[in-house]
């Protein structure tokens, strides 16, 4: 899963709030130890609702095809706070195309989202060195940008979205269909 193209190593590093680099790193974290465990990275997002983070992977046929399912999962989050999507990519860099784990991430009603990632080589042996520290890798689309604050949404805005999402028979999250789906608690510094 790699063809997506971004803004890349801006020259300087924009301060994230502090819950989308807390959701951003989370990604990052689970996809590393994926992949120190041999599991497969499949793509997927996590959605900050409240306390909560909501998790749904995006497996599909192309890379394409992972980033829409993600896109209609994210814009349809009304009363989201932030989210993030997970990936096994590369980014391409002075010293050439580099393996990455890619975390892109955003907020509602912001212009841009933003990429952090995690350099990692596999040797012959099939051992994984992961940088020190995630890096910062630029800009990308932020498929919030259509929604407001989760506060703005009015009780009757969120039940209808979610009245449509159960006739077409989606939701954010259903064990049944997906049982790799699951949910965490997200810490709040109370800043």
């Amino acid at each position: 899963m790699a063809d997506r193209v971004l803004e890349t190593m801006p020259e300087e590093v924009p301060e994230l709030p502090e819950l989308l680099e807390k959701v951003i790193i989370f990604a990052l974290e689970e996809m590393k130890e994926k992949m120190e465990k041999g599991e497969d990275i499949v793509p997927f997002t996590c959605l900050v609702v409240k306390d909560n983070l909501f998790m749904e992977s995006h497996p599909g046929d192309t890379p394409d095809q992972c980033f829409a399912d993600a896109r209609h999962t994210v814009e349809g989050a009304r009363g989201a706070d932030a989210y993030a999507m997970g990936y096994d990519g590369y980014i391409e860099t002075d010293e050439g195309v580099k393996d990455a784990l890619i975390a892109e991430g955003g907020m509602p009603g912001d212009e841009a989202g933003h990429a952090i990632g995690y350099l990692y080589t596999v040797d012959a042996d099939g051992n994984i060195t992961f940088g020190e520290e995630a890096a910062y890798i630029g800009e990308a689309p932020n498929f919030m940008e259509g929604l407001k604050e989760a506060d703005e949404y009015s009780p009757e805005e969120m039940d209808q979205r979610y009245v449509e999402l159960e006739d077409e028979g989606e939701g954010l999250y259903n064990p049944e269909a997906n049982p790799t789906e699951g949910y965490a608690e997200v810490e709040d510094d109370g800043e």
